[in-house]
Protein backbone atom coordinates (compact mmCIF):
# COMPACT_ATOMS: atom_id res chain seq x y z
CA UNK A 1 0.00 0.00 0.00
CA UNK A 2 1.78 3.05 -1.26
CA UNK A 3 1.93 6.56 0.07
CA UNK A 4 1.02 8.14 -3.29
CA UNK A 5 -2.21 6.10 -3.31
CA UNK A 6 -3.17 7.39 0.15
CA UNK A 7 -2.35 11.00 -0.64
CA UNK A 8 -4.20 10.84 -3.98
CA UNK A 9 -7.29 9.37 -2.33
CA UNK A 10 -7.56 12.25 0.15
CA UNK A 11 -6.19 15.06 -2.02
CA UNK A 12 -7.77 18.45 -2.63
CA UNK A 13 -7.84 19.88 0.91
CA UNK A 14 -6.41 23.37 1.24
CA UNK A 15 -2.89 23.39 2.76
CA UNK A 16 -3.16 26.69 4.65
CA UNK A 17 -2.54 25.86 8.33
CA UNK A 18 0.68 27.44 9.61
CA UNK A 19 3.08 26.08 12.22
CA UNK A 20 1.90 28.73 14.70
CA UNK A 21 -1.75 27.81 14.14
CA UNK A 22 -1.07 24.08 14.43
CA UNK A 23 0.74 24.54 17.75
CA UNK A 24 -2.08 26.60 19.22
CA UNK A 25 -4.73 24.29 17.73
CA UNK A 26 -3.04 21.38 19.50
CA UNK A 27 -3.06 23.32 22.77
CA UNK A 28 -6.69 24.25 22.31
CA UNK A 29 -7.72 20.70 21.48
CA UNK A 30 -6.23 19.35 24.70
CA UNK A 31 -7.25 22.17 27.05
CA UNK A 32 -11.01 22.20 27.43
CA UNK A 33 -13.62 21.70 30.10
CA UNK A 34 -11.71 18.56 31.07
CA UNK A 35 -9.39 20.94 32.93
CA UNK A 36 -11.71 23.83 33.75
CA UNK A 37 -14.71 21.68 34.73
CA UNK A 38 -13.79 18.00 34.79
CA UNK A 39 -10.72 18.50 36.99
CA UNK A 40 -13.04 18.80 39.96
CA UNK A 41 -14.35 15.28 39.30
CA UNK A 42 -10.79 13.90 39.23
CA UNK A 43 -9.95 15.70 42.48
CA UNK A 44 -13.07 14.23 44.07
CA UNK A 45 -11.77 10.74 43.21
CA UNK A 46 -8.12 11.13 44.25
CA UNK A 47 -7.80 14.16 46.53
CA UNK A 48 -4.37 15.86 46.38
CA UNK A 49 -2.96 12.65 44.87
CA UNK A 50 -4.73 13.71 41.67
CA UNK A 51 -1.27 14.99 40.70
CA UNK A 52 -0.22 11.36 40.29
CA UNK A 53 -3.37 10.71 38.25
CA UNK A 54 -2.56 13.51 35.83
CA UNK A 55 1.08 12.44 35.59
CA UNK A 56 0.02 8.92 34.54
CA UNK A 57 -2.46 10.30 32.01
CA UNK A 58 0.17 12.70 30.65
CA UNK A 59 2.63 9.83 30.17
CA UNK A 60 0.09 7.88 28.11
CA UNK A 61 -0.80 10.95 26.05
CA UNK A 62 2.83 11.78 25.25
CA UNK A 63 3.65 8.25 24.10
CA UNK A 64 0.53 8.18 21.94
CA UNK A 65 1.02 11.57 20.29
CA UNK A 66 4.71 11.00 19.55
CA UNK A 67 3.88 7.65 17.96
CA UNK A 68 1.09 9.20 15.95
CA UNK A 69 3.18 12.13 14.80
CA UNK A 70 5.94 9.88 13.53
CA UNK A 71 3.38 8.28 11.23
CA UNK A 72 1.82 11.65 10.31
CA UNK A 73 5.13 13.01 9.04
CA UNK A 74 5.57 9.91 6.87
CA UNK A 75 1.93 9.82 5.68
CA UNK A 76 0.19 13.24 5.91
CA UNK A 77 -3.51 12.52 5.32
CA UNK A 78 -6.85 13.86 6.53
CA UNK A 79 -7.86 10.41 7.74
CA UNK A 80 -4.66 10.26 9.81
CA UNK A 81 -4.81 7.40 12.33
CA UNK A 82 -7.82 5.88 10.55
CA UNK A 83 -5.71 5.53 7.43
CA UNK A 84 -2.77 4.16 9.46
CA UNK A 85 -5.00 1.55 11.10
CA UNK A 86 -6.22 0.52 7.65
CA UNK A 87 -2.66 0.15 6.36
CA UNK A 88 -0.86 -1.35 9.34
CA UNK A 89 -3.60 -3.36 11.11
CA UNK A 90 -6.43 -4.21 8.70
CA UNK A 91 -9.11 -2.56 6.52
CA UNK A 92 -11.68 -3.47 9.21
CA UNK A 93 -9.60 -1.65 11.83
CA UNK A 94 -9.39 1.46 9.64
CA UNK A 95 -13.16 1.39 9.18
CA UNK A 96 -13.88 0.95 12.88
CA UNK A 97 -11.31 3.54 14.02
CA UNK A 98 -12.62 6.29 11.73
CA UNK A 99 -16.29 5.71 12.51
CA UNK A 100 -15.58 5.31 16.24
CA UNK A 101 -13.49 8.46 16.36
CA UNK A 102 -16.11 10.38 14.41
CA UNK A 103 -18.80 9.27 16.85
CA UNK A 104 -16.58 10.00 19.87
CA UNK A 105 -15.86 13.51 18.58
CA UNK A 106 -19.51 14.23 17.87
CA UNK A 107 -20.42 13.09 21.37
CA UNK A 108 -17.51 15.02 22.89
CA UNK A 109 -18.73 18.18 21.14
CA UNK A 110 -22.15 17.51 22.61
CA UNK A 111 -20.67 17.25 26.11
CA UNK A 112 -18.76 20.51 25.62
CA UNK A 113 -21.95 22.15 24.35
CA UNK A 114 -23.77 21.01 27.49
CA UNK A 115 -20.92 22.39 29.61
CA UNK A 116 -21.14 25.75 27.82
CA UNK A 117 -24.88 25.79 28.45
CA UNK A 118 -24.34 25.08 32.15
CA UNK A 119 -21.96 28.03 32.53
CA UNK A 120 -24.15 30.41 30.50
CA UNK A 121 -26.72 30.06 33.28
CA UNK A 122 -24.38 32.16 35.43
CA UNK A 123 -25.58 35.20 33.47
CA UNK A 124 -28.94 33.89 32.23
CA UNK A 125 -30.29 31.56 34.92
CA UNK A 126 -33.75 31.35 33.39
CA UNK A 127 -32.66 30.26 29.89
CA UNK A 128 -32.62 26.44 29.42
CA UNK A 129 -29.22 24.76 29.11
CA UNK A 130 -30.20 22.98 25.91
CA UNK A 131 -30.93 26.27 24.12
CA UNK A 132 -27.39 27.57 24.71
CA UNK A 133 -25.94 24.19 23.76
CA UNK A 134 -27.70 24.11 20.40
CA UNK A 135 -26.87 27.76 19.67
CA UNK A 136 -23.15 27.21 20.29
CA UNK A 137 -23.07 24.08 18.13
CA UNK A 138 -24.88 25.85 15.27
CA UNK A 139 -22.47 28.79 15.25
CA UNK A 140 -19.39 26.57 15.06
CA UNK A 141 -20.85 24.50 12.24
CA UNK A 142 -21.07 27.73 10.23
CA UNK A 143 -17.41 28.57 10.90
CA UNK A 144 -16.14 25.10 9.99
CA UNK A 145 -18.17 25.00 6.78
CA UNK A 146 -16.44 28.10 5.39
CA UNK A 147 -12.75 27.15 5.07
CA UNK A 148 -9.88 25.63 7.03
CA UNK A 149 -8.35 29.12 7.22
CA UNK A 150 -11.46 30.37 9.09
CA UNK A 151 -11.25 27.41 11.43
CA UNK A 152 -7.51 27.95 12.04
CA UNK A 153 -7.88 31.65 12.80
CA UNK A 154 -10.82 31.22 15.18
CA UNK A 155 -9.20 28.29 16.96
CA UNK A 156 -5.93 30.20 17.38
CA UNK A 157 -7.61 33.05 19.26
CA UNK A 158 -9.95 30.84 21.29
CA UNK A 159 -6.99 28.70 22.37
CA UNK A 160 -4.93 31.79 23.18
CA UNK A 161 -7.59 33.00 25.63
CA UNK A 162 -7.41 29.66 27.45
CA UNK A 163 -3.63 29.66 27.57
CA UNK A 164 -3.47 33.23 28.93
CA UNK A 165 -6.08 32.39 31.57
CA UNK A 166 -4.10 29.36 32.75
CA UNK A 167 -0.87 31.38 32.91
CA UNK A 168 -2.61 34.04 35.03
CA UNK A 169 -4.09 31.31 37.22
CA UNK A 170 -0.61 29.88 37.79
CA UNK A 171 0.90 33.30 38.56
CA UNK A 172 -1.84 34.22 41.03
CA UNK A 173 -1.74 30.78 42.59
CA UNK A 174 2.01 30.66 43.14
CA UNK A 175 1.95 34.20 44.55
CA UNK A 176 -0.67 33.16 47.09
CA UNK A 177 1.06 29.89 48.01
CA UNK A 178 4.40 31.58 48.72
CA UNK A 179 2.92 34.68 50.37
CA UNK A 180 3.96 37.26 47.76
CA UNK A 181 0.58 38.98 48.03
CA UNK A 182 -0.19 38.29 51.70
CA UNK A 183 0.06 35.46 54.22
CA UNK A 184 1.56 32.31 52.68
CA UNK A 185 -0.88 29.43 52.34
CA UNK A 186 1.81 26.78 52.23
CA UNK A 187 1.13 23.10 51.64
CA UNK A 188 -1.23 22.34 54.51
CA UNK A 189 -4.11 21.45 52.17
CA UNK A 190 -1.98 18.79 50.50
CA UNK A 191 -1.34 16.68 53.57
CA UNK A 192 -3.16 18.23 56.52
CA UNK A 193 -6.73 17.25 55.73
CA UNK A 194 -8.51 14.03 56.71
CA UNK A 195 -6.94 11.15 54.80
CA UNK A 196 -3.73 13.03 54.04
CA UNK A 197 -2.26 13.28 50.53
CA UNK A 198 -3.99 10.12 49.27
CA UNK A 199 -7.37 10.04 51.07
CA UNK A 200 -8.87 7.31 48.86
CA UNK A 201 -5.70 5.31 48.35
CA UNK A 202 -4.44 4.00 45.03
CA UNK A 203 -8.00 3.16 44.01
CA UNK A 204 -8.87 6.84 44.09
CA UNK A 205 -5.70 7.72 42.17
CA UNK A 206 -6.54 5.19 39.48
CA UNK A 207 -10.11 6.45 39.06
CA UNK A 208 -8.65 9.96 38.85
CA UNK A 209 -6.66 8.79 35.83
CA UNK A 210 -9.91 8.17 33.95
CA UNK A 211 -10.97 11.82 34.17
CA UNK A 212 -7.40 13.06 33.72
CA UNK A 213 -7.12 11.06 30.50
CA UNK A 214 -10.25 12.74 29.19
CA UNK A 215 -8.54 16.07 29.84
CA UNK A 216 -5.80 15.17 27.34
CA UNK A 217 -8.27 13.85 24.80
CA UNK A 218 -7.84 16.01 21.69
CA UNK A 219 -4.05 16.20 21.62
CA UNK A 220 -4.17 13.87 18.58
CA UNK A 221 -5.56 16.82 16.60
CA UNK A 222 -2.01 17.85 15.70
CA UNK A 223 -1.51 14.79 13.52
CA UNK A 224 -4.85 15.22 11.72
CA UNK A 225 -3.83 18.74 10.64
CA UNK A 226 -0.92 17.23 8.70
CA UNK A 227 -3.29 16.79 5.75
CA UNK A 228 -3.84 20.58 5.61
CA UNK A 229 -0.54 21.94 6.90
CA UNK A 230 1.58 24.20 4.70
CA UNK A 231 4.62 22.00 5.27
CA UNK A 232 3.77 18.97 7.45
CA UNK A 233 7.33 17.62 7.57
CA UNK A 234 8.43 20.85 9.25
CA UNK A 235 5.25 22.04 10.99
CA UNK A 236 4.28 18.81 12.78
CA UNK A 237 7.67 18.12 14.48
CA UNK A 238 8.05 21.80 15.39
CA UNK A 239 4.59 21.93 16.95
CA UNK A 240 5.22 18.78 18.96
CA UNK A 241 8.51 19.98 20.37
CA UNK A 242 6.64 22.48 22.50
CA UNK A 243 3.13 21.03 22.73
CA UNK A 244 3.74 18.07 25.05
CA UNK A 245 5.94 20.03 27.47
CA UNK A 246 3.52 22.94 27.67
CA UNK A 247 0.54 20.71 28.28
CA UNK A 248 2.22 18.83 31.11
CA UNK A 249 3.45 22.07 32.66
CA UNK A 250 0.05 23.73 32.44
CA UNK A 251 -1.95 20.76 33.70
CA UNK A 252 0.29 19.69 36.56
CA UNK A 253 0.94 23.24 37.74
CA UNK A 254 -2.72 24.26 37.49
CA UNK A 255 -3.99 21.14 39.27
CA UNK A 256 -1.22 21.35 41.87
CA UNK A 257 -2.09 24.96 42.66
CA UNK A 258 -5.77 24.09 42.83
CA UNK A 259 -5.41 21.38 45.49
CA UNK A 260 -2.82 23.42 47.40
CA UNK A 261 -4.92 26.56 47.73
CA UNK A 262 -8.39 25.07 48.13
CA UNK A 263 -9.23 22.05 50.31
CA UNK A 264 -9.79 19.14 47.95
CA UNK A 265 -13.08 18.33 49.67
CA UNK A 266 -14.40 21.70 48.49
CA UNK A 267 -12.91 21.58 44.98
CA UNK A 268 -14.56 18.28 44.17
CA UNK A 269 -17.84 19.04 45.89
CA UNK A 270 -19.47 21.36 43.34
CA UNK A 271 -17.96 20.69 39.93
CA UNK A 272 -21.10 21.45 37.93
CA UNK A 273 -22.10 24.90 39.14
CA UNK A 274 -18.69 26.37 39.98
CA UNK A 275 -15.33 25.90 38.31
CA UNK A 276 -12.33 25.62 40.67
CA UNK A 277 -10.74 28.39 38.58
CA UNK A 278 -13.57 30.76 39.48
CA UNK A 279 -13.10 29.93 43.16
CA UNK A 280 -9.39 30.71 43.11
CA UNK A 281 -9.66 34.12 41.44
CA UNK A 282 -12.46 35.08 43.81
CA UNK A 283 -10.34 34.02 46.81
CA UNK A 284 -7.35 36.19 45.78
CA UNK A 285 -9.58 39.24 45.47
CA UNK A 286 -9.80 39.70 41.71
CA UNK A 287 -12.85 41.86 40.99
CA UNK A 288 -15.49 40.20 38.85
CA UNK A 289 -13.43 36.99 39.07
CA UNK A 290 -16.42 34.71 38.66
CA UNK A 291 -17.64 36.53 35.57
CA UNK A 292 -14.20 36.64 33.94
CA UNK A 293 -13.47 32.97 34.54
CA UNK A 294 -16.96 32.01 33.47
CA UNK A 295 -16.18 33.67 30.14
CA UNK A 296 -12.88 31.75 29.93
CA UNK A 297 -14.55 28.42 30.68
CA UNK A 298 -17.16 29.05 27.98
CA UNK A 299 -14.35 29.98 25.59
CA UNK A 300 -12.61 26.71 26.46
CA UNK A 301 -15.74 24.75 25.63
CA UNK A 302 -16.20 26.60 22.31
CA UNK A 303 -12.57 26.02 21.38
CA UNK A 304 -12.77 22.30 22.03
CA UNK A 305 -16.05 22.10 20.14
CA UNK A 306 -14.48 23.92 17.20
CA UNK A 307 -11.47 21.62 16.99
CA UNK A 308 -13.55 18.47 17.56
CA UNK A 309 -15.93 19.40 14.74
CA UNK A 310 -12.91 19.83 12.48
CA UNK A 311 -11.75 16.33 13.43
CA UNK A 312 -15.18 14.78 12.96
CA UNK A 313 -15.66 16.28 9.51
CA UNK A 314 -12.22 15.05 8.35
CA UNK A 315 -13.00 11.53 9.51
CA UNK A 316 -16.24 11.53 7.50
CA UNK A 317 -14.36 13.00 4.52
CA UNK A 318 -11.75 10.24 4.78
CA UNK A 319 -14.43 7.53 5.02
CA UNK A 320 -16.16 8.90 1.92
CA UNK A 321 -12.89 9.01 -0.01
CA UNK A 322 -12.31 5.38 0.97
CA UNK A 323 -15.77 4.33 -0.23
CA UNK A 324 -17.25 3.76 3.24
CA UNK A 325 -19.60 6.77 3.38
CA UNK A 326 -21.78 8.57 0.81
CA UNK A 327 -19.76 10.09 -2.02
CA UNK A 328 -21.09 13.61 -1.28
CA UNK A 329 -19.20 13.67 2.04
CA UNK A 330 -15.92 13.36 0.12
CA UNK A 331 -16.54 16.40 -2.05
CA UNK A 332 -14.89 19.76 -1.41
CA UNK A 333 -16.01 23.36 -1.79
CA UNK A 334 -14.07 25.91 -3.82
CA UNK A 335 -12.19 26.87 -0.67
CA UNK A 336 -11.08 23.24 -0.19
CA UNK A 337 -13.42 22.50 2.74
CA UNK A 338 -15.56 19.32 3.08
CA UNK A 339 -18.82 21.22 3.59
CA UNK A 340 -21.18 18.24 3.35
CA UNK A 341 -19.13 16.24 5.87
CA UNK A 342 -19.10 19.25 8.22
CA UNK A 343 -22.84 19.85 7.97
CA UNK A 344 -23.62 16.17 8.55
CA UNK A 345 -21.35 16.06 11.61
CA UNK A 346 -22.91 19.28 12.84
CA UNK A 347 -26.42 17.86 12.64
CA UNK A 348 -25.29 14.89 14.70
CA UNK A 349 -23.73 17.29 17.23
CA UNK A 350 -27.05 19.10 17.57
CA UNK A 351 -28.71 15.77 18.30
CA UNK A 352 -26.25 14.92 21.10
CA UNK A 353 -26.39 18.44 22.54
CA UNK A 354 -30.18 18.12 22.68
CA UNK A 355 -29.76 15.37 25.28
CA UNK A 356 -29.49 18.18 27.82
CA UNK A 357 -33.26 18.60 27.40
CA UNK A 358 -33.85 15.14 28.83
CA UNK A 359 -31.36 14.65 31.67
CA UNK A 360 -29.26 16.92 33.91
CA UNK A 361 -26.54 14.23 33.83
CA UNK A 362 -25.95 14.65 30.10
CA UNK A 363 -22.35 15.84 30.64
CA UNK A 364 -21.48 12.72 32.64
CA UNK A 365 -23.05 10.33 30.14
CA UNK A 366 -21.56 11.96 27.05
CA UNK A 367 -18.12 12.19 28.63
CA UNK A 368 -18.09 8.50 29.51
CA UNK A 369 -19.16 7.38 26.04
CA UNK A 370 -16.66 9.67 24.29
CA UNK A 371 -13.81 8.44 26.48
CA UNK A 372 -14.59 4.79 25.60
CA UNK A 373 -14.26 5.57 21.90
CA UNK A 374 -11.19 7.73 22.47
CA UNK A 375 -9.34 5.00 24.38
CA UNK A 376 -10.06 2.45 21.65
CA UNK A 377 -8.65 4.86 19.06
CA UNK A 378 -5.53 5.54 21.14
CA UNK A 379 -4.92 1.79 21.44
CA UNK A 380 -5.28 1.44 17.66
CA UNK A 381 -2.79 4.30 17.14
CA UNK A 382 -0.19 2.60 19.33
CA UNK A 383 -0.70 -0.80 17.67
CA UNK A 384 -0.46 0.85 14.25
CA UNK A 385 2.83 2.45 15.27
CA UNK A 386 4.27 -0.89 16.36
CA UNK A 387 3.47 -2.28 12.89
CA UNK A 388 4.60 0.93 11.17
CA UNK A 389 8.05 0.82 12.76
CA UNK A 390 8.47 -2.86 11.84
CA UNK A 391 7.91 -1.97 8.16
CA UNK A 392 9.72 1.39 8.13
CA UNK A 393 13.13 1.10 9.73
CA UNK A 394 14.68 4.15 8.02
CA UNK A 395 16.57 6.41 10.41
CA UNK A 396 15.97 9.67 8.52
CA UNK A 397 12.53 10.35 10.04
CA UNK A 398 12.01 13.99 11.07
CA UNK A 399 10.60 12.74 14.37
CA UNK A 400 10.97 9.36 16.10
CA UNK A 401 9.12 8.25 19.22
CA UNK A 402 11.67 7.39 21.96
CA UNK A 403 11.88 4.20 24.05
CA UNK A 404 10.30 2.12 21.30
CA UNK A 405 8.68 -0.42 21.68
CA UNK A 406 8.58 -0.49 25.49
CA UNK A 407 6.79 2.85 25.91
CA UNK A 408 4.09 1.82 23.42
CA UNK A 409 3.53 -1.55 25.10
CA UNK A 410 3.24 0.03 28.56
CA UNK A 411 0.82 2.67 27.25
CA UNK A 412 -1.35 0.00 25.59
CA UNK A 413 -1.42 -1.98 28.85
CA UNK A 414 -2.48 1.08 30.84
CA UNK A 415 -5.24 1.95 28.37
CA UNK A 416 -6.62 -1.59 28.47
CA UNK A 417 -6.57 -1.49 32.28
CA UNK A 418 -8.48 1.80 32.19
CA UNK A 419 -11.12 0.31 29.91
CA UNK A 420 -11.57 -2.65 32.26
CA UNK A 421 -11.81 -0.32 35.27
CA UNK A 422 -14.56 1.71 33.60
CA UNK A 423 -16.78 -1.38 33.45
CA UNK A 424 -16.83 -1.65 37.26
CA UNK A 425 -17.66 1.98 38.04
CA UNK A 426 -21.44 2.03 38.34
CA UNK A 427 -21.48 5.69 39.37
CA UNK A 428 -20.05 7.30 36.25
CA UNK A 429 -18.07 5.31 33.68
CA UNK A 430 -19.87 1.99 33.10
CA UNK A 431 -22.36 3.77 30.84
CA UNK A 432 -19.52 3.88 28.29
CA UNK A 433 -19.45 0.07 28.16
CA UNK A 434 -23.22 -0.16 27.97
CA UNK A 435 -23.11 1.89 24.76
CA UNK A 436 -19.58 1.13 23.52
CA UNK A 437 -19.88 -2.64 23.06
CA UNK A 438 -23.14 -2.48 21.05
CA UNK A 439 -21.50 0.24 18.94
CA UNK A 440 -18.57 -2.03 18.05
CA UNK A 441 -20.96 -4.84 17.16
CA UNK A 442 -22.95 -2.47 14.95
CA UNK A 443 -19.78 -1.30 13.16
CA UNK A 444 -18.69 -4.87 12.51
CA UNK A 445 -22.06 -5.64 10.95
CA UNK A 446 -21.90 -2.47 8.86
CA UNK A 447 -18.39 -3.31 7.71
CA UNK A 448 -19.55 -6.66 6.39
CA UNK A 449 -22.05 -4.70 4.27
CA UNK A 450 -20.11 -1.54 3.42
CA UNK A 451 -16.51 -2.52 3.69
CA UNK A 452 -15.81 -5.43 1.35
CA UNK A 453 -15.63 -3.61 -1.00
CA UNK A 454 -17.20 -0.25 -0.13
CA UNK A 455 -20.83 0.11 -1.24
CA UNK A 456 -20.03 3.73 -2.09
CA UNK A 457 -17.74 4.78 -4.91
CA UNK A 458 -14.46 6.14 -3.54
CA UNK A 459 -12.86 9.44 -4.56
CA UNK A 460 -10.59 9.91 -6.41
CA UNK A 461 -8.69 6.62 -6.08
CA UNK A 462 -8.40 3.69 -3.68
CA UNK A 463 -5.49 1.96 -2.04
CA UNK A 464 -4.07 -0.97 -3.99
Amino acid sequence: MDKPGILARESGLAHTLTKRQITMIGMGGAIGTGLFMGSGIAIGYAGPAVLISYAIAALIAIVMVLSLSEMAVAHPAAGSFGVYAEIYISPWAGFVVRYTYWAAQVIAIGSEAVAAGVYMRYWFPNVPIWLWSIAAASALVGVNARSVASFGTLEYWLALIKVVAIILFIVFGLSTIFGLTGEAVGARNLTGLVGGFMPHGWTGVWFGVLMALFSFYGIELVAVTSGEAENPKVAIPAALRTLAARLILFYLLAIGIMVTLIPWTEVGADVVTQSPFVRLFADVGVRQAAGVMNFVVITAALSTMNSSLYLASRMVFSLARGGHAPRAFGELSRSGSPVAATLFSGLCVLATASLAMFTPKAYNYLTGIALFGGILVWIAILVSHLRFRSRNRASDQAIKAPFFPYAQIVAIGLLIAILVTMAFDTKFWNVAWLVGIPWLVLLTVLYSWLGKPGKFTSLPSTLD
